[in-house]
């Protein structure tokens, strides 16, 4: 993973040269993790809530709901499910989250090592910031871990057939136990730079069009059905989505910070290109890493943001948005080729304290909302249903805070509007007639965003809401009527 040590045999090497590095790197990456009681991350709440629930099934006391067995998006919640056993859900989640952390970092790493041949260390920064970034953020950890560990194959297949490749297909299955889309990346990505090395001169751009016409062909079909799939392209200007938009989270502050990053990683490339001008065997490495993040910047561009194959299930959501972090390692490869210099870590290391400095300003707030959350809960009797209707702060891209009620309600309520076991995508599943969770996407959606008509089947219910618009983690509860619309108090905003 250094300089003529980027096979695996050599990781026992590197550890013993660089220890301390590795060591003090993987120390700083637990700070999120431990800087605030909880961890916020989004979506990371419902994997904590629906392991208690799984916990529930297992024990007969979750009425209406069931297990089924799958063989990809689990990988993280059957950690999750068996360190809670072990420690309790609040220690579990640090646990599992931190080694998530470790997993992505380590493996962009390993991977950026392979492709440029040397250790990347002045990219650290960049690399923490993305470990911490949208994705993560967003609490897609299936998702976000399939990637880390997609990495480490990348890693072990980037090289000659070997023990690595051996290691590597050991590795597959729990690529594709995590997620889909890690295992559809590595699997493509290796095709892609295997087929192209035995192709001759300009056949080299051939997978590169053919991919590109592979993401065309897509765009082309959904957009064709967009009304049968509910397809929608709902994510901005698609040259925002450069791979910098992962820094872009809770406010306007961090698309500056964003634009700044990328804006500074240009001028990375430009100086060393002046530097090096004259050198073509040398701009010849550069290549590859271009074309891979050229498709990946095309298929963000080009491929749906949401789109919901069934009417009777779940959302496929916020796909080009989670696919930037491929857009970013990608772009981090093209950085890694660069010359190191001093003032590239001195640059990218001002952007991560800039970065995470904003990050534990913003995580705190929603800290302090679950704090209310679980305030509010506290005293119910056991197997109270509630529904939240809490929203994030104006001008933020990480939506999904109002998850952080369903973590404050393990052991002590059950949230009604529970999207995962409605959808029918995930290891828990709901009956109709379940007094757990609703069984209907379409009222578990309404009752989040505060639409939807309350029955007098749903009854006993509660809402918990904001309940101050000058201070969104002020939290109130109250009891539902039938009739009513649950999203009749409370602040909501005036357009989303």
């Amino acid at each position: 993973m250094a300089t003529n040590r980027t096979r695996l045999a050599e990781v026992g090497g590197f550890l013993r040269q660089f220890w301390l590095r590795v060591s003090l790197l993987s120390a700083l990456l637990a700070v999120p993790s431990f800087w605030h009681r909880r961890i916020e991350a989004g979506d990371l709440a419902s994997h904590v809530y629906n392991a208690w629930l799984a916990q529930l099934i297992e024990k007969g006391q979750a009425p209406g709901l069931f297990l089924v067995s799958r063989w990809n998006n689990v990988l993280f919640d059957f950690t999750l499910l068996h360190l809670g056993k072990l420690f309790g859900f609040s220690v579990a989640e640090k646990i599992a989250v931190y080694v998530c952390v470790l997993i992505f970092f380590w493996g962009v790493f390993a991977f950026l090592a392979a492709v440029t041949g040397r250790a990347p260390w002045f990219l650290g920064p960049c690399i923490a910031m993305l470990a911490c970034g949208y994705s993560f953020n967003m609490g897609f950890m299936n998702y976000y871990l399939s990637l880390g560990l997609a990495c480490f194959g990348l890693a072990l297949f980037w090289g000659p057939r070997g023990r690595e490749w051996v290691y590597g297909a050991v590795l597959l299955p729990f690529v594709l136990l995590a997620h889909p889309i890690g295992f559809v990346w590595l699997i493509g990505t290796l095709a892609y730079v295997k087929v192209r090395a035995r192709l001759p001169g300009w056949w080299k751009f051939l997978p590169a069009a053919a991919t590109a016409s592979g993401i065309l062909g897509v765009y082309w079909f959904t957009l064709r059905n967009a009304a049968k799939y509910m397809v929608d392209w709902d994510r901005g200007p698609f040259y925002f989505y450069s791979g910098a938009d992962q820094l872009a989270l809770y406010g306007q502050r961090y698309a500056y910070l964003a634009g700044s990053a990328l804006f500074f990683g240009i001028i990375c490339v430009v100086v060393d290109v002046y530097m090096g001008k004259g050198d073509g065997a040398r701009w010849k490495r550069f290549e590859l890493p271009f074309e891979l993040y050229a498709v990946a910047f095309c298929a963000t561009a080009l491929l749906p943001e949401n789109l919901r194959p069934s009417p009777d299930g779940g959302w496929i959501g916020l796909l080009g948005s989670r696919l930037t972090t491929i857009s970013a390692i990608f772009g981090l490869c093209v950085l890694g080729l660069l010359k190191p210099r001093k003032w590239h870590l001195a640059g990218f290391g001002v952007g991560a304290i800039v970065f995470f400095t904003f990050l534990y300003q913003d995580t705190g707030w929603i800290n302090r909302l679950e704090a209310k959350a679980e305030q509010l809960v506290s005293n119910l009797p056991p197997g109270t249903r509630v529904i939240a209707t809490v929203w994030a702060p104006p001008g933020s891209r990480i939506t999904f805070v109002g998850h952080a009620v369903e973590r404050a309600c393990i052991g002590h309520c059950f949230s009604y509007a529970n999207y995962e076991a409605a959808s029918g995508e995930f290891r828990v599943r709901v009956r109709k007639g379940s007094p757990v969770v609703t069984a209907s996407t379409d009222d578990a959606e309404d009752m989040a965003s505060g639409e939807y008509e309350v029955d007098e089947t749903d009854l006993p219910l509660k809402q918990i809401y904001q309940c101050d618009s000058g201070d969104l983690t002020k939290l109130c509860i109250r009891d539902l009527e039938s009739g009513e619309t649950n999203g009749r108090l409370g602040y909501k905003p005036s357009a989303r």
